[in-house]
C-alpha cells in the first residue's frame, strides 16, 4: 500500500509547482512577443513537466489559418527561440491541444467560434473550464477584447473553475489612461484575475534582491541612510529602436522602461521587510515605497532627456534617432531618460535614487548599484587612498547575472596603498541549474494563480503619479538634448549628478 511521504510537505517551495488542468488563448499570436517569448516559454514549461498533459493553446488572429497552420507557426517559434532541447514526444502531446480561431477583435461570430472551441477543448482535453487570456496586443485594443470576452461569456468561469487575463506593458501612457484601462479591465475581471506582466520581475536576479536582503543578516543593518550615500539603477541598451518606430515614437524611454521596470526595481530595493512572501504582503510594502516617493521641485535640474545622434557603435557607423526609418524629423521622443527621486521614509531620508535608461549607450547592461558613504575617518595619508572610491554593492540583472561587492584593499608591497577590489558572485559559476526564462516563471504563475511578481493596479497608478509631472515638464521644455551613439548619454545627465557631487557609474 502506498503511504504518504511524511517528509513531503505540500507547501515546500523547493518542489516543482505544476499547473492543474487549464488552457490559454493568445490574442496577437502573429506578433513578435508571442513568437519570441510566449510560445517558446509554453513549450519550455511543457518540456520541464510543469504543464498538465491536457494543456490547450488557442491562437486568435486575422489570418486564414487552419489548426495545422497555427501548429507550424508555434513549431517554428519553438525551434528558433525555445531554451530547452526539442523533444518529439513532448511536442506531439502539446500540439494535440492546439487550435486556431480566425477573426478580428470586433467580430462577434469569431468570438462565438472561440467560445465553442474552448468548450470543445474542455471536453476533449480536460481543461476543467480553466482559461487564461493573453493579450499580446496594443493597449488600445484591451477594451475591445475585454468587452467581447464579457459579451460572449468567455470571462465567466463556471463554479470551481477560473478565468484570468494577462496584459503586457505599457499600462497606459499617463495616470488618466492607466486609470481608464484599469477600470475597463475591472468591469470584466476581478482584480485578482488580472495579471500585468513585467518580465523584469520574473528574472532570477531581480528576485534575488529579496533573497539577498531578507535571508541574510549581512546587509540589512547597513541598508539605510546612515550608510548608503545614493542608489543608481541603470537599464542601458546598445541597440537603437530597430523596426519599432511605430511603437517607440511617442512612448520614449521614460514610459517604456522607467515607469515599470525601474520603479519596480526601486521599490524592491527600498521596501521594508514583508510579513511573508505572499503576493499581498509584497504588494503592501512596494506600494508604501511608491507612495513615499518625492519628486524634487527643480525638475529642470534633477532630470535629463535626450535622443541619440549618429555615431559609431561596435565598430559600425549608425544613424541618429531622427534619421531612423519611420521617425518624424521633428520628433521629441526621448531615447535616454534620467530622473532623481527621493523616498520620504526614515530609512531613506536624504538618499537620492538615480534612475536612467537609454538606447545606443556604451553597452547592454541592467544593474542596481548601492553606493555607500565614505568612511568618516581615514587614518591614512591622502596619497595612500587617492585611488580608493566608495564601497558599492552592484546587483547585475543582465547580461552577466550576479553581484559585485567593491571595497578597498591594500596593494601588496612595502608602502600603504589602498585600491578598489571586487568580490564577484555569478549565477553561472555557483549553480548548475540554468535560470528559467522570465516568461516561463511568469506564465506558470498565471496558470497557478500565484501573483507575487505582478504589479497591481495601485502600483501602476502610483508609478504614473510619479512620472506624470516629469513628462509634462519635458513636453513644455521642447526639444530633447542629444548624445553620440555609443556613449553613456548626454552632458545634462552628468551635470545632474555633478550638482550633488556625484558621478554615474560606467558599467
Amino acid at each position: 500500500m502506498n503511504r504518504p511521504n511524511p517528509l513531503r510537505d505540500p507547501e515546500d517551495r523547493r518542489l516543482p509547482r505544476i499547473a492543474g488542468p487549464c488552457g490559454m488563448v493568445i490574442f496577437g499570436v502573429t506578433g513578435d512577443l508571442a513568437r519570441k517569448k510566449v510560445m517558446p516559454a509554453i513549450y519550455d514549461l511543457a518540456n520541464r513537466g510543469l504543464l498538465p498533459p491536457g494543456f490547450s493553446l488557442v491562437g486568435f488572429a486575422r489570418r486564414d489559418w487552419a489548426d495545422q497552420d497555427f501548429a507550424q507557426i508555434v513549431y517554428d517559434a519553438v525551434k528558433e527561440h525555445a531554451r530547452t532541447e526539442f523533444r518529439e514526444d513532448v511536442w506531439k502531446q502539446l500540439a494535440e491541444g492546439f487550435r486556431f480561431v480566425p477573426g478580428s477583435f470586433d467580430d462577434d461570430a469569431a468570438f462565438e467560434a472561440l467560445r465553442h472551441t474552448v468548450e470543445e477543448l474542455d471536453l476533449t482535453r480536460g481543461s476543467g473550464g480553466n482559461l487564461a487570456f493573453y493579450l499580446a496586443i496594443p493597449p488600445g485594443l484591451f477594451g475591445t477584447v475585454a468587452t467581447q470576452l464579457r459579451k460572449h461569456h468567455l470571462a465567466d468561469p463556471a463554479p470551481g473553475s477560473w478565468r484570468r487575463v494577462v496584459v503586457e506593458k505599457p499600462f497606459g501612457h499617463d495616470l488618466a489612461s492607466a486609470r481608464a484601462l484599469n477600470a475597463t479591465l475591472a468591469e470584466v475581471f476581478p482584480s485578482g484575475s488580472v495579471f500585468r506582466i513585467d518580465h523584469y520581475l520574473g528574472k532570477e536576479t531581480v528576485q534575488n534582491i529579496l533573497a539577498m536582503r531578507f535571508a541574510n543578516t549581512l546587509f540589512e543593518p547597513i541598508w539605510n541612510a546612515n550608510f548608503v550615500d545614493h542608489v543608481q539603477i541603470t537599464m542601458a541598451e546598445d541597440i537603437g529602436i530597430g523596426g519599432r518606430a511605430g511603437y517607440y515614437d511617442g512612448i520614449g524611454a521614460a514610459r517604456d522602461v522607467i515607469q515599470n521596470h525601474l520603479l519596480q526595481l526601486m521599490a524592491l530595493v527600498a521596501m521594508e521587510e514583508p510579513t511573508s512572501f505572499d503576493a499581498e504582503s509584497l504588494r503592501i510594502e512596494k506600494q508604501k515605497v511608491l507612495e513615499s516617493v518625492q519628486i524634487p521641485r527643480r525638475i529642470d535640474l534633477t532630470t535629463s532627456r535626450a535622443q541619440y545622434a549618429g555615431g559609431w557603435q561596435g565598430g559600425a557607423k549608425v544613424v541618429g534617432f531622427l534619421d531612423e526609418e519611420g521617425i518624424a524629423p521633428d520628433s521629441r521622443t526621448e531615447t535616454f531618460a534620467a530622473i532623481t527621486l527621493n523616498v520620504a521614509t526614515r530609512r531613506w531620508a536624504g538618499v537620492p535614487f538615480y534612475l536612467r535608461a537609454g538606447k545606443r549607450l556604451g553597452r547592454r547592461v541592467t544593474e542596481v548599484a548601492i553606493v555607500f558613504k565614505r568612511a568618516p575617518h581615514l587614518p591614512f595619508t591622502q596619497t595612500a587612498t587617492e585611488e580608493l572610491t566608495q564601497n558599492a554593492l552592484v546587483i547585475r540583472i543582465q547580461p552577466d547575472e550576479g553581484m559585485t561587492l567593491r571595497f578597498g584593499s591594500k596593494v601588496p608591497g612595502p608602502s600603504m596603498e589602498i585600491r578598489d577590489v571586487n568580490m564577484d558572485f555569478e549565477y553561472g559559476d555557483s549553480f548548475t541549474e540554468a535560470s528559467p526564462e522570465a516568461y516561463e516563471r511568469l506564465i506558470l504563475d498565471v496558470l497557478l494563480g500565484d501573483p507575487p511578481l505582478f504589479p497591481r493596479h495601485e502600483e501602476v497608478e502610483l508609478s504614473w503619479r510619479i512620472l506624470d509631472p516629469i513628462l509634462k515638464y519635458w513636453e513644455r521644455k521642447g526639444k530633447p538634448d542629444t548624445y553620440p551613439a555609443g556613449t553613456w548619454g548626454p552632458a545634462s545627465a552628468d551635470e545632474m549628478l555633478a550638482r550633488d557631487g556625484r558621478t554615474w557609474r560606467r558599467p
